[in-house]
């Protein structure tokens, strides 16, 4: 295939020497005029293991080649990556500029070019830049319309700095945010020989997508170093703590408890943190991250509440489910009991059902709790799911039990539907609204 890159600094340079390997035509285009002789010499511009030999493989057979001329690399090419740099600003913001002017550049040369030409954002670009300056931009230099005179897609890379060559040759996964499949499709063609899996999506998920993985890096180094500190504190190796957590790929490592949802409870969670977040205090210690945990699952409560409130005045309420979480009666610390009873002090009509601390309340572990520490909780307790429909204008699903999962006959066209839990079967029933999508 025939490509052009733009911004030859760490992942173009990269990305234009792991392409031409794989046999592809590659142009590499940038302003700066000593990167690209020492391109066009066959030697790196940047330092990085075997990228090196790449170039000067790639430029040795013809393969790679690189220059200033814009209009040179869009006419002699099918598909365009961009990886310039997208700096930070002062307040944190990203610096588009350099997206901008290569855009406004490849636009320009767009006007002039008959053929279909894909252009692709490898940078790394909050959600709706491809929206609001990509496409804009493109369009506008090229007088050209995006999905239709050319294509657009946004394709996050995966690379760390001292493996990037290995890690184009064998990443986590190639993730391919498109507008149209004949764009995503001649850019799936270049990642064809790759072992990994494909995902191919919409362009605003793609560019979130590379946000997610580098915040979540960035939390488990800081996580990990919360622990080690404590773990010095307390004399023991926080390496083998940690060695130990990691072997866990069931929970600790793994899907579980990464999806977006409502706030935590039960008896051991929010107890934990507390306990572990008190000794740290004790031992003169700030921990920022764990600090910060419940605040976080409060803020959750917070937005769950305020979804209820701002429901167009609607004061009947009704709550399925109720316990900490689906299959169990466990109603200590539930952040649904939180929310029941901070919606009653605000004067809401509520009618609560929950099969399994029905049963509890009568002859479970939680008997006395329920009876006694929440009676006000219990009185409003409703014998079955109709009675709870048949009382909601805005009907609240707490937990993901098997019996609330197919509602979608009974929930009437004027019931407001707060999903906390992400019960699909629903998302097309009365005015749904789900507290995280």
């Amino acid at each position: 295939m025939k490509i052009s890159i733009f911004g030859l600094g760490y992942v173009g340079a990269v990305s234009a020497g792991c392409l031409a390997f794989q046999g592809n035509n590659v142009i590499g285009v940038d302003p700066y005029k000593p990167k690209i002789d020492s391109i066009n010499s066959g030697l790196t511009p940047i330092i990085e293991k075997d990228i090196g030999e790449l170039i000067k493989d790639g430029v040795g057979s013809g393969r790679l080649r690189a220059t200033t001329d814009v209009k040179d690399a869009i006419s002699n090419t099918e598909i365009s990556f961009i990886c310039v740099g997208t700096p930070s600003q002062p307040n944190g913001g990203l610096d588009l500029q350099y997206v901008t002017n290569v855009c406004e550049q490849i636009g320009m040369a767009l006007k002039d070019k008959n053929d279909f030409h894909v252009v692709v954002v490898r940078s790394t670009v909050l959600p709706g830049t491809m929206q609001s300056t990509v496409i804009p931009t493109l369009e506008k230099f090229s007088g050209k319309k995006s999905g239709k005179d050319f294509g657009v897609c946004n394709n996050p890379e995966f690379l760390r700095e001292s493996t990037a060559v290995y890690d184009y040759f064998n990443p986590p996964k190639t993730v391919i945010g498109e507008m149209d499949d004949v764009s995503g499709d001649l850019l799936a063609a270049i990642y064809k020989d790759i072992d990994a899996p494909m995902i191919r999506t919409k362009i605003e998920v793609a560019e979130l997508v590379k946000y997610t993985d580098n915040v979540w890096h960035a939390l488990k180094i800081g996580f990990a170093n919360e622990i080690g500190n404590i773990s010095k504190e307390l004399k023991i190796d926080g390496h083998e703590v940690m060695d130990i957590f990691c072997q866990d790929t069931k929970l600790n490592l793994s899907p579980y408890y990464l999806k977006p949802g409502f706030a935590f409870g039960g008896s051991c969670l929010p107890k934990d943190v507390r306990a572990l977040t008190y000794k740290a205090k004790s031992l003169d210690l700030n921990l920022p991250i764990m600090n910060s945990i419940l605040a976080n699952n409060n803020y959750q409560i917070d937005r769950g509440i305020s979804m209820v409130i701002n429901g167009g005045g609607k004061k009947k309420i009704g709550i399925l489910g109720f316990a900490f979480k689906a299959g169990t009666d466990d109603l200590r610390e539930s952040p649904l009991v939180e929310v029941i009873e901070r919606l009653l002090g605000k004067g809401y009509d509520i009618r609560l059902y929950d099969k399994n601390v029905s049963i509890a309340s009568l002859v479970g572990a939680n008997k006395d709790y329920i009876l006694n520490q929440i009676p006000h909780i219990h009185r409003l307790m409703a014998s079955g799911i109709d009675e709870v429909l048949d009382h909601a204008e805005t009907l609240v699903l707490g937990t993901n039990d098997a019996e609330f999962t197919d509602l979608s006959s009974k929930i009437r066209p004027d019931q407001t539907i707060i999903d906390l839990v992400r019960i699909n079967s629903l998302s097309n029933s009365g005015m749904y609204k789900g507290i995280c999508w």
